[in-house]
């Protein structure tokens, strides 16, 4: 999710059989609009014209449509928002199972396309030519679409995590802007001695910062093979997330306001919410919602779990995946290549989505944008390292739409209750191990 829609827990879904995303790679090189680099029949399709429905919420396709178009006159492109996230997805599904409306390219944010892939209703793009692009996107979103089996989906943008800061406020109070997890948890405990109004963040529980920290430290918890999954939150990485987390519980350092409510907000305006750990994509939503607040903050890389380290992680993001149902294939295929690689991309990326593509990533103009809202920050340059930073060998369960919309009735019981988060996680656990094996995956603790 890009300009940037909450990444809430979502409702669950019905998964028909397992299929793990696995790293690859196949092919390389790169091209600069639909059509160019596809095989025949994408061209000949193209010539002919006809109709592609694609169903986004993502504003900043409303331009690339409009270009598509005017390239391709022949070719008409209805934008449909079919609703946010797990609601589209729920649509998504209905149509794939009843047989009819189903779009020609779906939006889809790559914890969730583990679903459509797994019940097998979104095609390979590999016979359309997107074996080219596997060296032009940046390393966690080429990951997430790419499987021993085929490339799902194109990457549209991505989310690699960097740590923003109330510059006003750690200048105030004389805290250095923390390089490890514990000189973060030293931070907060400063902070809020020096004003208890202050906390270094805010956290009610929240299914994806969680698995993008646990991401970054190391963790590992999902394992598939075939139709057999593994489920552990006992690994060593997670266990440095939940241990530093839990003293930030224990010591009630972490504001207890929810993430993209009026009250979080206000917390980042005033200074009482210091700093966020969050994807790239965010300096949209300060820009318009902490005006305010304007030349307070800065950006700076994640603190890191091991000093001296550079990992990081993905946190949101989306693809573009052609339906198996989709009427118009190939046409499908040809806007999804244009909205998501070359001048798509960049007009995109020109518009405020952050870029999954290496070109626009390591574009001079990119690196070298200045932020007003940041102080004139070459914010782009601490997003782009990261990026590049981030560690490739993750992967979701097949079902984690349904395993985040738990989230809050096992690991949140941590934040509102005595329940230790290690214990909140063990409950997860059981929670998605028994609804996989209901649904007939052969899930393993």
């Amino acid at each position: 999710m890009s300009n940037r829609t909450p990444r809430r827990a979502l409702g669950a879904l019905t998964v028909l059989c397992a299929l793990a995303l696995t790293v690859t790679a196949c092919g390389s090189g790169s091209s600069d609009g639909a059509g160019d680099s596809g095989p025949k029949d994408v061209t000949a399709a193209l010539e002919k014209g006809g109709k592609v429905t694609v169903w986004a919420w993502e504003p900043t396709l409303k331009k690339v449509a409009e270009d598509f178009e005017k390239k391709y006159p022949k070719v008409d492109v209805e934008l449909v928002n079919a609703g946010t996230g797990d609601k589209q997805y729920t649509a998504l599904q209905n149509a794939i199972a009843a047989g009819s409306g189903t779009p020609d390219v779906a939006q889809v944010e790559y914890y969730a396309l583990g679903q459509f892939t797994t019940a097998k209703t979104v095609e390979d793009l590999s016979p359309y030519g997107a074996v080219t692009y596997a060296k032009s996107f940046t390393p966690g979103p080429w990951n997430a679409v790419q499987g021993e089996d085929g490339i799902h989906a194109l990457p549209m943008d991505s989310g690699p995590m960097a740590f923003f800061y109330n510059k006003k406020v750690f200048d105030k109070h004389g805290i250095k802007v923390p390089t490890t997890w514990d000189e973060y948890v030293e931070a907060a405990r400063a902070l809020h001695k020096a004003d208890p109004k202050v906390f270094i963040t805010n956290d009610t529980g929240d299914a994806g910062a969680t698995t993008s920290l646990i991401w970054q430290a190391g963790g590992r918890p999902y394992h598939s093979r075939g139709t057999s999954i593994d489920v552990d939150f006992g690994d060593e990485g997670t266990q440095k997330y939940t241990a530093t987390w839990q003293k930030l519980l224990d010591d009630k350092l972490v504001a207890p306001i929810s993430s993209w409510s009026d009250a979080w907000y206000k917390g980042l305006a005033d200074g009482t919410i210091a700093t966020l750990s969050i994807g790239a994509w965010m300096p949209a939503n300060f820009t318009s919602g902490v005006a305010s607040a304007s030349g307070d903050w800065r950006v700076a890389p994640l603190p890191q779990w091991t000093k001296g380290d550079k990992t990081s992680a993905e946190n949101g993001g989306s693809s573009l995946a052609v339906p198996k149902a989709a009427k118009n294939k190939e046409l499908a295929y040809a806007f999804t290549e244009f909205a998501t690689t070359g001048t798509g991309a960049s007009t995109r990326v020109a518009a405020g989505a952050f870029p999954a593509t290496r070109a626009d990533l390591e574009s001079k103009a990119f690196l070298e944008a200045e932020f007003p809202y940041f102080g004139g920050q070459k914010a782009n340059q601490v997003f782009a390292e990261s990026a590049r930073n981030v560690r490739t060998d993750w992967s979701y369960l097949p079902y984690q739409v349904y395993a985040n919309s738990i989230f809050n009735d096992t690991v949140g019981k941590a934040y509102v209750s005595p329940t230790k988060l290690s214990d909140g996680l063990d409950a997860w656990q059981e929670a998605t191990v028994k609804y996989g094996n209901d649904q007939g995956f052969t899930v393993n603790e």
